[in-house]
């Protein structure tokens, strides 16, 4: 297959017009092309672009500073704004450059960008910069970012109306091809009728990415013919506020009217043929939905002229183009409006038409009888859309069995929707390292509120923090709250960024009330939030400082886990104090009785930003890392309470479950070593061990066949592809919309990130069509999908995955690496439930459709790097018939997508082998290297006990064994006489007596460290290291910390050295020599064991039939004893209240009599 030619650079250049590229991407090609257009009709004009991020344009200004190289060669100055209104109010001043004759240009063409709810705050910019107007030769667009569903925003908002209130002409685009169009249709308007004017932006165009036509010529924009007042309609340089209320009302709104009918921006799709009954009028995605609704009851556009169908595509929904609304009205008997949210057609058709000889019957959000039809919340389904529509045919055109029997199955499809819910799910959460991990604790009976930013996630976390407010009025809540609270003082969140933005004139309004409030700002040295962008104005903590210090606040103190960075360096105000990140907690303490406004800055790097910096060398990296001695870990997941940190990942061994380190994601935070728990150990002068990957040892394609490539008809090809935020699930989807883009057929993506970059859920939308002008809606309905692409088996579980899979039909392969979501910090039993996961699968896709694999560990062995499971189940779907494309072209857009193009390559084909050839692979991974990974947990009984057996004969001697041993058998011999063949009692007390008579004392834990397990474990992980750092808190010393709790401290290599002394002394255990047996602790250890063994003896007389479950609960109590010192203390308490509780249940089970053969 011929491919066709492309390079990555082609969005940006206008020599190429078959491009592939974002709808953020679209914004700057229509900036460079209207600077070129300019050019050629002999204008010398530039550029201006400002405003404030937020999604669905949280990445324009990345982008517009990736292309920073093109815009300043175009005149294009890109001006971040400090804020939306302050944004909005440059981009007026652009249009005044030549107003004083002092430009260097004939005019400034401008763009403002902000999410829906800055639109609102820029209401008034609007309303007096629309009142003004436009240069002749400059005008403005402004960029409306409406979040639909609220997927990444506090509420759901769409914001046309404030433009219509604001008399701001609206267009809205349907997709990437648009976004070009209208840009370049929205200056010409500008300028011609002297208003701004606005584009709407949803996820599903600004966010989607297209192969789109972006030639220069191809709009013929018209000019039409427009009686204009004296002086014109643009911005002039005069004060005469009725003159510009006059020149709006009078002539502006009717210039727009002039220019909208003679560009043809609302038009008539399909005619309706001869006798046209029912007319459709939708508008921007609402549009793309229609079609795609229309063509799922089979509705083409022949189809619709042969029953008279009449459909009407608006570009500017106002001010609505009274002349185009007369034509598509005339004859028709009913006009059907689909349009999301609140009714902006569906009235001006009412206005305009009622009273006229043209009276339809107009339904919308409701019909005849006011039942509801497409209602204004949430976002519009293609499904629901076809089904309304469908009806609306048979009842208004006449019977069909065809559409009638589509809408019967697409009401199937939208009953499975319904029916089916989340099996899991996969919560956003803090990264690893990121500081909002610390700094938005309280102490206990303190309050938190929540503000705008990534910190917003503790909002479902256990940090008592409730509530938010708009973005700047973080903590004037409190102020009205306060007068009626039984609370006297609250903690406010205040992210760096957003003090920025306007939430210090929100500190500013504090001061000035009596209110006790401690507002903590969370500086990260980045907006983090939607992609690590720098604050404008090189905010810094100093100057934070010395400003609030300025504004009136006196208590000022700074949290940092980098303390000695400010040493002689920068200036505080007097009486700021500096504390390390250690004693938030104490600072908060004091902090909340201070009265009135006080401020903790917390400085801490953003973790995300941290590990981009440290790529780029710009960052500091510290060179040790922390390392987990499994065998001394308990399990108990205080390190995940101290860190909240989603490295800490959980490994099941045969002794239970324990924690370790994921290097490759850990950054470098450290907080984790503050759990109380000698495992950890900072290993300095690390060199992590490249794991080297078998992939290259054999071919991947070895024996693999060419798979029969998905049939592209007219319904085309989509797909699903969900995983992990940050994992990679974004660059399959580019990759397949590239490969599609080479084969010069139509393709369409979307990603439904939201939070998910913090480790949440993402879904990849992808559509393949032979054609551009085939792809319609690009969101994957119910029942739609021709394939899932389950990256991660929890996200796989989602409802709308699940219900997307249409039985017997949609191929869904599954990802089965069991990833642990954020809640694993806060709950060290947390586990996925696997099996449910593969039947729900199984269930929606059909058993022949449903596929499994293991590609993360598969990756690993591979490679070396998990980093390719994502391309592996791309080409595991390629080989299972799921892609409509060639293997050359998926290989040639990981070539272009240029990030480890070999790894990726190899891991696409070795996908395809092991879904050729799934037995064959899963034995290769299977390395002499990987054993200790592979070792299989003890099953048996027999194998159980001699494990344990063999294990205490080091703990102290082979006597002590022998007392386990001999227990155990006892309890065997009762247990099979109570109730033949069962062993379930005795297999929970041998793991659990084991747990008792092994604890981990100083002379074990010494031991473990010293017996040659650590070593061995430090040699896999470790090429190398140069000292080793433990982290203990012996008790036999005594030391507290300030809240009153044993304190850790460090201690270096020396310790090997104490380790092994004190291993050697471990025959004292529980003699009169022994020093540390009377500490508290270990007298209850004794205790516990006591109770036990006493326990045991109770259940070996209560076995019987019926009483198995009981006694093997009761048996398996010290599973919830984990951890050392007041951790283990408050577990034991935990567990004794379980045991009583269990001991009530055993004696009150029934026994169940014994079935005895018919004689």
């Amino acid at each position: 297959m011929t491919l066709y030619d492309v390079a990555l650079d082609d969005k940006f250049d206008l020599g190429k017009e078959r491009i592939f590229l974002s709808g953020a991407q679209a914004v700057i090609r229509m900036l460079l092309m209207q600077r070129a257009r300019d050019r050629r009709a002999g204008l010398n004009t530039a550029g201006f672009v400002s405003g404030y991020r937020g999604s669905p344009l949280g990445g324009l200004d990345m982008q517009l500073w990736k292309a920073r190289k093109q815009l300043a060669q175009s005149d294009i100055v890109f001006q971040p704004g400090l804020n939306e209104e302050l944004a909005a109010t440059a981009c007026w001043g652009s249009q005044q450059a030549e107003l004083l004759g002092e430009g260097t240009h004939d005019g400034v063409f401008s763009v403002w960008y902000g999410k829906g709810p800055g639109v609102d705050r820029s209401g008034d910019v609007f309303r007096h910069a629309n009142l003004a107007g436009s240069s002749r030769y400059g005008g403005v667009l402004a960029l409306m970012g409406d979040d639909h569903m609220a997927e990444s925003s506090t509420n759901a908002h769409a914001t046309e109306f404030l433009f219509v209130d604001t008399m701001v002409p609206i267009l809205n685009p349907a997709g990437v091809q648009e976004i070009i169009d209208y840009g370049l249709y929205g200056f010409a308007m500008s300028r011609f009728a002297g208003t701004w004017a606005a584009i709407k932006c949803v996820k599903d165009n600004i966010e989607s990415t297209a192969s789109v036509d972006a030639a220069l010529e191809r709009l013929d924009i018209v000019t039409p013919e427009f009686e204009m007042p004296p002086g014109g309609l643009n911005i002039r340089n005069e004060i005469d506020m009725l003159g510009q209320e006059e020149r709006l009302h009078e002539y502006k709104r009717a210039a727009a009217s002039a220019f909208i009918h003679a560009n043809g921006l609302n038009r008539i799709v399909y005619s309706g043929g001869r006798a046209p009954k029912l007319g459709i009028v939708t508008i921007g995605k609402s549009y793309l939905d229609v079609r795609q609704a229309l063509e799922d009851i089979g509705v083409d556009e022949a189809a619709a002229n042969r029953i008279g169908i009449r459909l009407f595509k608006v570009g500017c929904p106002w001010p609505l183009d009274l002349q185009h609304i007369a034509d598509f009205a005339r004859g028709l008997e009913t006009i059907v409006v689909v349009e999301e949210k609140r009714s902006l057609i569906e009235v001006q058709l009412r206005e305009n038409l009622y009273g006229t000889a043209m009276q339809p019957v107009i339904v919308g959000k409701k019909d005849e009888r006011g039942d509801g039809l497409f209602p204004a919340k949430g976002a519009l389904d293609p499904n629901d859309i076809a089904i309304a529509l469908g009806e609306r045919i048979l009842r208004t055109i006449g019977p069909s069995d065809e559409i009638a029997a589509r809408v019967a199955k697409l009401r199937q499809f939208q009953a499975m929707l319904a029916d089916t819910s989340d099996v899991a799910s996969r919560t956003p959460f803090f990264c690893s390292g990121c500081p909002h991990n610390s700094s938005t604790k309280v102490p206990d009976g303190s309050l938190a509120a929540a503000g705008i930013g990534c910190h917003f996630m503790a909002l479902w976390m256990d940090r008592n923090t409730v509530g938010f407010t708009a973005m700047g009025g973080e903590g004037a809540q409190w102020v009205g709250q306060a007068p009626f609270s039984k609370r006297d003082h609250i903690f406010q969140n205040l992210g760096d960024g957003t003090y920025n933005h306007s939430g210090a004139l929100a500190i500013r309004f504090a001061l000035s009330t009596d209110a006790n409030i401690t507002y903590k700002i969370l500086y990260n040295d980045a907006v983090a939030m939607t992609g690590g962008q720098p604050h404008e104005g090189g905010l810094t903590v100093d100057m934070i400082a010395r400003q609030v210090r300025a504004e009136g606040v006196e208590r000022i103190a700074i949290v940092t886990d980098e303390p000695d960075k400010y040493t002689g360096k920068v200036e505080f105000p007097a009486g700021a104090t500096i504390h390390h990140r250690d004693g938030l907690d104490l600072v908060q303490r004091e902090l909340r009785t201070v009265r009135g406004t006080s401020v903790l800055i917390y400085d801490q790097t953003c973790a995300a930003e941290k590990r981009r910096r440290r790529k780029r060398g710009t960052f500091p990296d510290p060179d040790k890392r922390v390392f987990i001695n499994e065998l001394v870990c308990e399990g108990c997941g205080d390190c995940g309470v101290q860190s909240n940190c989603v490295s800490i990942q959980p490994v099941e061994t045969e002794f239970g479950r324990k924690r370790r380190i994921d290097q490759s994601s850990c950054n470098k935070d450290f907080s984790c070593i503050n759990g109380f728990c000698p495992s950890f150990v900072t290993v300095h002068g690390a060199k992590i061990k490249k794991a080297e990957g078998i992939a290259g040892t054999t071919d991947p394609l070895d024996g693999v066949p060419a798979p029969a490539e998905f049939p592209l008809g007219e319904q085309g090809w989509a797909a699903i592809i969900d995983g992990v935020g940050g994992t990679g699930v974004v660059t399959i989807g580019a990759v397949l919309g590239m490969a599609a883009h080479l084969e010069d057929k139509g393709c369409g993506m979307i990603d439904m990130a939201g939070l998910a970059q913090k480790g949440g859920s993402v879904f990849t939308h992808v559509r393949i069509a032979r054609s551009p002008g085939d792809i319609h809606a690009i969101r994957v309905s119910a029942g739609k999908a021709d394939l899932v692409l389950g990256c991660d088996l929890v996200v796989s579980g989602a409802q709308k995955v699940l219900a997307a899979a249409r039985e017997g039909h949609t191929i869904f392969l599954a990802n089965t690496a069991e990833i642990m979501p954020g809640e694993f910090t806060r709950s060290a039993d947390f586990s996925l439930p696997v099996e449910r996961l593969k039947k729900a699968i199984r269930t929606a896709a059909g058993d022949d459709k449903a596929h499994f694999f293991d590609a993360t560990r598969t990756a690993t062995a591979l490679f070396g790097s998990s980093l390719g499971a994502n391309m592996f189940m791309l080409g595991f779907a390629f080989q299972h018939d799921g892609l409509p494309l060639s293997a050359e072209a998926v290989e040639k857009a990981i070539e272009l997508n240029g990030q480890a193009v070999a790894m990726n390559v190899s891991a696409f084909r070795w996908g395809r082998r092991a879904a050729h050839q799934p037995d064959f692979v899963r034995d290769l991974v299977v390395q002499p290297g990987m054993a200790a990974q592979n070792a299989a947990v003890a099953v048996t009984l027999d194998d159980i006990i001699a494990r344990r057996v063999a294990f205490l004969t080091g703990y102290q001697n082979a006597a002590y064994a022998k007392r386990y041993a001999d227990r155990l058998a006892a309890l065997r011999r009762a247990e099979a006489s109570a109730v033949p063949g069962s062993t379930a009692v005795t297999e929970a007390a041998a793991r659990n007596l084991f747990k008792l008579m092994a604890i981990k004392d100083e002379y074990e834990v010494a031991r473990l460290y010293t017996d040659g397990s650590f070593a061995a474990e430090l040699g896999k992980q470790f090429q190398s290291y140069d000292k080793l750092e433990f982290h203990l808190a012996p008790p036999i010393m005594g030391w507290r910390g300030k809240d009153g709790k044993p304190r850790k401290s460090s201690f270096g290599p020396w310790m090997m050295k104490g380790f092994r002394l004190l291993a050697a002394m471990k025959g004292l255990r529980g003699t009169v020599f022994d020093v540390f047996c009377y500490s508290t602790e270990r007298r209850m250890e004794r205790q516990l064991l006591a109770q036990y063994e006493a326990d045991l003896e109770l259940v070996a007389g209560a076995l019987a039939p019926g009483k198995v479950e009981a006694a093997a609960a009761l048996a398996s109590v010290p599973a919830l004893i984990r951890g050392y010192g007041y951790v283990r203390q408050a577990s034991a308490e935990k567990a004794a209240g379980e045991r009583l509780r269990l001991l009530d249940r055993l004696a009150k089970t029934p026994v169940r009599p014994k079935l005895q053969a018919a004689e």
